[in-house]
């Protein structure tokens, strides 16, 4: 722990990648070796999901593939600079919101209102990321937004479910654009004694929401449930809740070393972050199951990023509460 401390802010990040990517090989070596020891043991049927195993194999894979994307994604946010990160991050956050709007009833009115969120409130809501406004970068979308919105979709003149058709639209740009938007931002926030130290703070959120959502997944199959909304999904129940809500403590607590927080405040931060990504990943949910779908994109769909909103849905809950707990209550610098 001495020998960590005395690395300044680079050595200590470079050393986190190191770790991540240390694991990510050691975890695809591991997946490498069961799968050939799997086919050594039985015939490899023609179709490969025949069998659970060989599903159950080809998902995993998919599963590492993913890991390593967002390992890469995030190791170039980092070694680009608060100009790359924001621009990945806002890259991120068009892929999810289009893929959100295809699952809309769109109307002729609603284009110059999908323009506006686009190509003008996205891009401002990053260049505030960047120049580190963020006492602009709060307000821009909740408020500017929800006002510039219905305005220029009145000025389209189609009255027809003029409000449902605003309130969709609204709820994707504060989703995929404003909480998204949080995670470039924490990599440059900075805490007194804590400057360029902005990438753990990130990792740090994604590893206790991460580990939150496996425990939780496990226990919502491993105790009897008693779900809360069953008709928006059976397997979610508070048991499993606070299931995840621990575990997510227990990670925070053993990574409060990589955070400016004490060891009872990474513990609390961690358990608030998780809780909130997993009651966003039930309103997700619940509008999945208005739109008659079971996941954000499909093979048919022109994104070109399927299932992305699927991968972002925990973070764009969990980012932006993290952020402002960081800076408010930590008094973190501008």
């Amino acid at each position: 722990m001495n020998w960590l401390l005395q690395l300044n802010s680079h050595e200590q990040t470079a050393l986190l990648f190191v770790a991540l990517f240390g694991m990510l090989a050691l975890a695809s070596c591991l997946r490498v070796l069961m799968s050939l020891r799997r086919e050594s043991l039985q015939d490899v049927p023609a179709d490969p999901d025949a069998i659970p195993g060989r599903a159950r194999q080809h998902h995993w894979r998919h599963e590492m593939r993913i890991l390593w994307l967002g390992a890469s994604i995030f190791w170039a946010a980092w070694i680009s600079g608060p100009v790359g990160a924001t621009l990945l991050f806002g890259v991120l956050s068009f892929l999810a919101f289009r893929e959100f709007v295809t699952l809309l009833h769109t109307r002729r009115g609603d284009h110059r209102s999908l323009l506006l969120a686009f190509f003008v409130l996205l891009p401002l809501q990053y260049l505030t990321v960047g120049l580190r406004e963020f006492d602009l970068f709060t307000v821009m979308i909740p408020v500017y937004s929800f006002l510039a919105i219905p305005v220029v979709s009145a000025m389209a003149d189609d009255p027809h479910d003029f409000l449902e058709r605003n309130a969709k639209i609204q709820w994707g740009i504060m989703v995929c654009v404003y909480g998204l938007s949080h995670a470039p931002a924490l990599i440059l926030l900075d805490f007194a004694g804590y400057q360029g130290r902005g990438a753990f703070l990130l990792f740090f959120l994604v590893m206790v929401v991460s580990g939150g959502q496996l425990a939780e997944h496990w226990a919502s199959r491993r105790l009897r449930r008693r779900p809360v909304a069953r008709h928006v999904d059976r397997d979610f129940s508070m048991r499993a809740w606070w299931a995840g809500v621990g575990c997510a403590a227990l990670v925070g607590l053993a990574l409060f070393w990589i955070t400016p927080f004490k060891a009872w405040q990474a513990m609390a931060m961690a358990a608030i972050a998780a809780g909130a990504g997993s009651f966003g990943s039930l309103v997700m949910e619940a509008l999945k199951r208005d739109a008659g779908v079971r996941y954000w994109g499909n093979r048919s769909s022109i994104t070109g990023a399927i299932g992305l909103l699927d991968r972002m849905a925990v973070l764009c809950f969990s980012a932006p509460v993290f952020f402002h707990l960081a800076r408010w209550y930590f008094k973190a610098a501008r």
